[in-house]
This record gives C-alpha cells, structure tokens and sequence, in this order.
C-alpha cells in the first residue's frame, strides 16, 4: 500500500472514531439515542395531555431528560394538575415526572 492510500485511511479511521466518540451520553449530556427517546416520549405524554378535554395542552410545558418528565406552566386547578402528572406516569418509558405546575 502506498503512503498516500495509508494516511488516507488512517484519516477516514480517524473521522469515523470521533464521529462515533460524539454520539455517546455522560452524565450531564444525552447520547444521540437518548434525545430521540426523549423527544419520542415528549409527544407521548402531549399528546397524552391533548387527549384530555379538562387540560389545556398550551398552558403546559412537556420536556423530557434521559425519561425524566418535566411538566410546567399553568392550569386552572389542583385537579387538573394532578391529572396532568398521573397522564405523564402513565406513558410508556417515563421514569419519574417533576410538576412544576402553577394553579392559577
């Protein structure tokens, strides 16, 4: 093999490591994967919300971090609240929800 087609290989085995090296997770950051799961599990729980004639998806603020709901805004009641959260718990995948719900 010639010195031009080894350095180009190594330079394509390089390219191809660090690219693999970027899609992983840490403790602070979310893998590739885990982004996607958590945008999956975002429109899960809206759309589990959405279902909801009593609940305003508007007024409620969905993100998701490695499964961990996080639901915020505004509803018009404690109830409505509580019923946000157990429609949260109950999709598929969630590990835990945080209700940062205001009543107002």
């Amino acid at each position: 093999m010639s010195n031009s087609k080894l350095i180009i290989c190594f330079l394509l085995s390089l390219l191809l490591a660090v690219s693999l090296a970027g899609c992983a997770g840490g403790a602070k950051h979310e893998s590739t994967g885990e982004y996607l799961d958590d945008s999956v599990l975002t429109t899960k729980v809206k759309t589990s919300i959405l279902g909801d004639s009593k609940l305003k998806l508007l007024q409620i603020n969905v993100e998701t971090y490695k499964g961990v709901v996080q639901l915020s805004g505004f509803v018009d009641s404690k109830s409505a609240a509580e019923k946000a959260v157990e429609l949260a718990r109950t999709v598929n995948g969630v590990k835990s929800v945080n209700n940062s719900l205001i009543v107002k």
